[in-house]
């Protein structure tokens, strides 16, 4: 058991987190070195705190709330230095949101409507404010359920319900254009 300092077990850890917690945290800050970095140090504060994890929650809901305050943390500490918003929709310092994301790829037919509706898709999530962005990527990115992101964010269920809701009220709205493009793909 990793809490027990096998260095096996934490490694298995490792491997199977080190994908979702480095896209969760790119995409909450939208740099890939500064989602290496946090990432960095979500392992090293699980390592630290395995003796305390008491398991009350799953380990991922763990993980995940580590890596989400170290993310708001950041976030917090960069506004406070007049860094550009995470809600910019441009980054001067890596690839966009819909150049980090892999894709499938649309038939030849319609890739400049899929390139066109990823474009929009990406700017819409950054537009999202922060509390329903991350709300969205852990329920739609990374799979969460309701009660785990409520753990991860320290809300109760009903108000990451609420932002959920907010969050893809705003996406139906800003991409109502393609609605019909989507319809297709099913």
């Amino acid at each position: 058991m990793f809490e027990a300092g096998d260095a096996g077990a934490f490694e298995k850890l490792f491997s199977r987190y080190k994908a979702p917690i480095f896209s969760f945290l790119l995409r909450q800050c939208g740099s890939r070195d500064t989602a290496g970095d946090l990432m960095q140090d979500v392992f090293m504060r699980v390592i630290k705190g395995a003796a305390a994890f008491e398991r009350k929650s799953k380990f991922s809901t763990w993980i995940y709330a580590i890596a989400r305050n170290l993310a708001v943390d950041t976030a917090r500490k960069a506004r406070h230095r007049a860094h550009p918003s995470l809600d910019q929709e441009t980054r001067e310092d890596g690839p966009t949101l819909g150049e980090r994301q892999a894709g499938k790829g649309p038939a030849p037919d319609r890739s400049a409507t899929a390139s066109r509706m990823r474009e929009h898709l990406v700017a819409a999530i950054e537009r999202l404010p922060e509390e329903q962005r991350e709300v969205f990527l852990l329920r739609e990115y990374h799979g969460l359920s309701f009660q785990e992101i409520a753990e991860v964010v320290e809300a109760k269920v009903g108000t990451v319900k609420s932002r959920m809701r907010y969050a893809l009220e705003a996406m139906r709205i800003e991409l109502a254009e393609y609605a019909d493009y989507a319809r297709t793909l099913s």
